[in-house]
């Protein structure tokens, strides 16, 4: 499945240089992942929430995009070949509530981002399991990484866990830091987030306990 980048517009987003390496960037440490105890949870505002060990993941339809990426560091690396799971997918298996409209995405060691559900159920997404026919390095996300091509790259979020699905708006681990609510490159949504109420910090980390278990 190819991803063209939105029509009218250029292909490499204002502020960025291509490059043809895949640059390794993350806050903290690689997490050591033992797939005998992995997880991928989808909960929240759903009427079917459900946990799939990675031996039921792997056993998944499997789907293939290419596209674009680009990061917020200033970086695009073109035409990259992702294999994985829908997000579609697990959104439909989940039977999405009337009320949920945004996702607050759970990745190891407590790292999240948030994505409005009009962004996460698009067609093009994944949760991608390989890069350029092979499984993905730790370094890039193994075993399982969240791909949303159209958006800045810190949204697809590596080593991820699971979708925790909201009725509203729940900033993430780079958006309390500064970094944008959206993060669309071809208007520059770098930044301007903002820090966390006491009332959301306790969602966020009720979520991300959830999850993690």
């Amino acid at each position: 499945m190819a991803t063209p980048h939105p029509p009218n517009l250029p292909r490499i987003p204002p502020g960025q240089i291509e490059t043809t390496k895949w640059p390794v960037l993350h806050y903290g440490d690689v997490p050591t992942v033992d797939t005998s105890k992995w997880t991928f949870m989808v909960s929240g505002l759903v009427e079917n929430p459900f946990t799939l060990t990675y031996d039921e993941f792997l056993k998944l339809p499997r789907k293939t995009v290419n596209c674009d990426i680009h990061c917020v560091t200033t970086w695009s690396r073109l035409e990259n070949t992702f294999e994985g799971v829908s997000v579609q997918l697990l959104l439909e298996r989940a039977k999405l509530k009337p009320d949920a409209q945004y996702c607050l995405v759970v990745a190891e060691q407590g790292f999240t981002t948030n994505l409005p559900l009009s962004d996460l159920n698009r067609p093009e997404n994944l949760i991608a399991l390989q890069w350029a026919g092979e499984p993905l390095t730790p370094e890039h996300g193994w075993p399982a990484r969240l791909l949303v091509p159209h958006l800045y790259f810190w949204k697809s979020a590596k080593w991820v866990r699971g979708f925790e699905l909201l009725a509203e708006d729940l900033p993430g681990f780079w958006e309390q830091n500064g970094y944008h609510m959206r993060g669309d490159p071809w208007k520059e949504e770098r930044y301007g987030g903002r820090g966390l109420t006491q009332h959301e910090i306790n969602k966020f980390r009720n979520a991300s306990k959830r999850i993690a278990k």
